[in-house]
């Protein structure tokens, strides 16, 4: 049977509630039916393709139906799908965790799997107030960056600072404070910012459990950058006032920044590290929390002194998705993609160039496969994302703009030809399309 876009929309809007989306919007704006798609390629039932320049939310970092992934998920399919992880575990499991804790920052050794990034920033919230109790040490507030993200599941919504997603749950959050982002990627910005911190730890350090950030990228945040130096600093705050730091690399992670995780830039050894989004290659939900010996040691004993970890989801370590993600790293060794990315990034670099000096343009910025072009400020009833995107689709290349940020996350198997093309959609968008700046 032959399907339309048309067709299947319809059907879908009858029964789909999309996520991060104003269902009557659709009502103008046609939603995109997805046959199949390869590599760098989404495919309608239309015949229309588009560049996904966006990774498909930060997730399909080698691109989609990758044969290297593709072949180990349908090996691993033919001996075992799931199992219950407590009480049993299995190979994929292991070996996943094994890798995970020889390429993540020293001193992680240990690993908790749950299905999702938000759960993973709330399983090392839990962990993290739990083990001060294990400690007997009761710290129920949590400190975490102004302009921040991390989820919006309760916990994960309450350590964030984004408006946008927070603002009608307030009355829902957990205690949580947040101390100034470094304004820019200056080292001088970075060591204001650090004054505030201390100020604020010199006050409330001894009710803070943890401190949560995104090293050096705040992706909804607008993709907004900072200095390495202030991850140095905050770490050595967090450790001469006793509080975890925990760095949330669920965007960052997995060669996004130009290295295999932000945290490489500063060299520091965080007490936890999430993990998701790429960690799979895009194609199965799944997550990581790494943590420390110390940590773990909080809580073993004896079962009737009440100090267990008591945190579960049903497809914690999935087998199918630990086996995805170890295709994915295995991608990550054979092919040296971390240095392949050097050169995309220069590349990247090269097409930023462009938008200086544009009259519409406030600034440009990149970091690794993170490229960012941000507009002058343009009155928010323009809904300037939208038109951009749906310009941007119907010259074939997906892309979901931030406020008045565009930005492109590749996949790293894009091409300097698929570069030219996104950049130069973005362009032609910014000077064809009317705003009504400020």
């Amino acid at each position: 049977m032959i399907f339309s876009n048309n067709e299947l929309m319809q059907k879908d809007l009858e029964y789909i509630w999309h996520p991060c989306t104003q269902m009557k919007d659709h009502e103008k704006i046609p939603l995109i039916p997805v046959k199949y798609a390869k590599g760098m390629y989404i495919y309608d039932f239309d015949g229309n393709k588009y560049i996904d320049a966006i990774s498909s939310w930060w997730v399909n970092i080698f691109g989609h139906s990758n044969e290297h992934i593709n072949n180990k998920i349908k090996n691993q399919l033919d001996l075992l799908e799931h199992v219950i992880l407590a009480g049993f575990t299995h190979k994929p499991a292991i070996d996943l965790a094994e890798k995970l804790v020889k390429i993540t920052p020293n001193g992680l050794n240990k690993v908790f799997f749950a299905d999702n990034g938000s759960s993973a920033v709330e399983i090392a919230l839990k962990m993290s107030y739990h083990y001060h109790l294990n400690k007997n040490s009761e710290r129920t507030l949590f400190l975490s960056l102004e302009n921040s993200y991390h989820g919006e599941t309760i916990g994960a919504l309450s350590v964030g600072d984004v408006e946008l997603y927070k603002k009608t749950y307030k009355p829902l959050l957990i205690n949580c404070i947040q101390t100034p982002v470094p304004k820019d990627q200056t080292i001088q910005a970075a060591k204001d910012a650090l004054v505030d911190l201390e100020e604020i730890l010199e006050k409330d350090g001894n009710k803070i459990a943890a401190f949560i950030l995104e090293p050096l990228v705040q992706g909804a945040g607008n993709m907004h950058m900072y200095h390495e130096e202030y991850l140095v600093g905050a770490r050595k705050l967090t450790q001469k006032y006793n509080i975890h730091l925990i760095v949330d690399e669920i965007m960052t992670g997995f060669g996004r920044t130009g290295k295999m995780f932000a945290s490489e830039y500063a060299q520091i050894e965080p007490d936890f590290m999430t993990l998701s989004k790429g960690l799979t290659g895009g194609y199965l939900p799944l997550s990581v929390v790494m943590t420390t010996n110390d940590v773990y040691n909080a809580f073993y004993c004896d079962y009737s002194e009440h100090k267990a970890f008591l945190h579960s989801h049903s497809y914690t370590g999935n087998t199918l998705a630990c086996a995805a993600a170890l295709a994915t790293l295995e991608i990550f060794e054979e092919e040296k993609t971390i240095d392949k990315n050097i050169a995309l990034n220069n590349y990247m670099k090269q097409k930023l160039k462009r938008f200086d000096g544009l009259k519409n343009v406030k600034s440009t910025r990149i970091l690794g496969m993170i490229a960012v072009v941000e507009l002058s400020d343009i009155d928010t009833k323009e809904r300037i994302g939208l038109k951009i995107s749906e310009y941007a689709l119907y010259h074939g290349v997906l892309l979901r703009p931030l406020g008045n940020n565009i930005y492109v996350m590749p996949p790293f198997v894009v091409t300097n030809d698929e570069i030219d093309v996104i950049f130069d959609v973005i362009f032609d968008a910014v000077n064809k399309l009317d705003f009504a700046f400020k």
